[in-house]
């Protein structure tokens, strides 16, 4: 009965033209990968200083494991609170310019133990209608009352915030969004956002998966480019793309970490990761906030404008989304481009609205010039230009977000 079941689901995504399969890698993460006995030029990683596979952090992982070996025994709470794991979460802390952090095993694990530790059926959260699925689940497992504003659209952010502090004066208020969108490559307007939740007395939630690294004075995000760092009470993030490594993080004040500590599911009862992840990625921070981090930046940056010009499309981050419309004319360029030995796997329903399908090219500091003119040449075969922007696609849609029972 239940493979049947399964049979006729895979059989209805199948034919919408919606199946996800995995692609076995065999090879070191980096911009060029070995798929099928094939070499391909890897536009799709989120490794965008070029870290994952650098012998930096591989001598890191290398000696976290022979000092304190592979996995850390148990969760954190009972004995796998190993030094590594404290000590990433001071250097995190520095790194954030928080009073703490708290580090989990993903970033998904991140928003699943932050954000229903920090809420409940008593409290509101308002999302970005863009914001990553971690952050939509999260808050829906929080049972909290879920809103929704438009993307980046401050007038109605001011709008659902006044309305809800008129009802109650003391009920919480939870604001979630991301600083570098994950699929549009745009950015949150953060002064903005902070002004508006101090003036409603309202916390902001910040996800800096995309942009801690790349973007602001020693990568560390766009937070501080904007020099907000002591105005954004809950900076989150992940250890997994610029840095290099895996894992999740928040960083916020003392007192919130240590509710975390007591109400965070997802940290509690997990078992802790594994300490050398932690001691890499303490090496991995090293190196983003060092001059040899602000070199890998500044050709990261290159690389960026040299794509961003030739398509003539803008681009904050590392993120450049090349929005197609239709599902089967997307997997159709993805599919051409692969021929030439370029990858860049096409994006589509669910992960964004029905008919903003696209391709998310990413681009890396270890790209090399030829490889990016080459990408270009290969575009402008296959993809009439200018493309299309973000700006104009249909926006994702979160199911309808109703108060708790309805």
């Amino acid at each position: 009965m239940m493979k049947y079941l399964a049979d006729e689901e895979l059989r209805r995504i199948a034919d919408s033209g919606l199946l996800r399969q995995m692609r076995e890698i065999d090879s070191a993460q980096g911009p060029v990968v070995r798929i099928n006995n094939r070499d391909l030029i890897n536009f799709s990683s989120n490794d965008y200083l070029g870290l994952a596979g650098s012998d930096e952090l591989k001598d890191a992982m290398i000696e976290g494991v022979k000092r304190f070996g592979v996995g850390a025994g148990a969760s954190r709470l009972v004995c796998g609170n190993l030094k590594p794991h404290d000590d990433l979460e001071s250097t995190l802390a520095s790194f954030k310019g928080t009073e703490a952090a708290l580090a989990f095993s993903s970033g998904y694990a991140t928003a699943m133990g932050v954000i229903p530790a920090l809420c409940g059926k008593d409290d509101t959260i308002i999302l970005d209608k863009l914001s990553h699925a971690c952050l939509i689940d999260a808050a829906r497992l929080s049972g909290a009352t879920l809103r929704v504003f438009p993307h980046n659209d401050l007038g109605r952010l001011a709008h659902l915030l006044k309305t809800l502090r008129e009802k109650s004066a003391d009920s919480r208020i939870l604001v979630v969004t991301e600083s570098i969108f994950s699929m549009d490559g745009d950015a949150a307007p953060l002064g903005q956002m902070v002004e508006l939740c101090e003036a409603h007395d309202a916390l902001l939630l910040v996800d800096e998966a995309h942009a801690v690294g790349v973007l602001g004075p020693g990568g560390r995000g766009l937070i501080a480019k904007l020099g907000l760092e002591t105005r954004v009470p809950l900076q989150m993030g992940t250890l997994g793309k610029a840095l290099g490594v895996s894992g999740g993080y928040l960083a916020a004040s003392r007192s919130i970490i240590d509710l975390l500590i007591n109400k965070a599911r997802s940290l509690i009862y997990s078992t802790a990761p594994p300490p050398a992840v932690a001691f890499a990625a303490m090496k991995a921070i090293d190196i983003v906030q060092s001059l040899p981090g602000d070199d890998l930046r500044a050709r990261l940056r290159a690389n960026i404008d040299a794509v961003a010009n030739a398509l003539r499309l803008p681009a904050v981050a590392a993120i450049i989304p090349l929005i197609i419309g239709d599902e089967a004319t997307a997997m159709q360029t993805s599919a051409a481009l692969l021929e030439q030995d370029f990858l860049i796997p096409a994006i589509r329903y669910p992960t964004v609205a029905r008919g903003s399908a696209r391709l998310r090219l990413t681009l890396s500091a270890a790209h090399e010039r030829r490889q990016i003119e080459g990408l270009v040449a290969c575009l402008h075969n296959f993809m009439p230009l200018p493309l299309a922007s973000a700006e104009h696609a249909p926006q994702a849609e979160p199911e309808q977000v109703l108060p708790p029972g309805q």
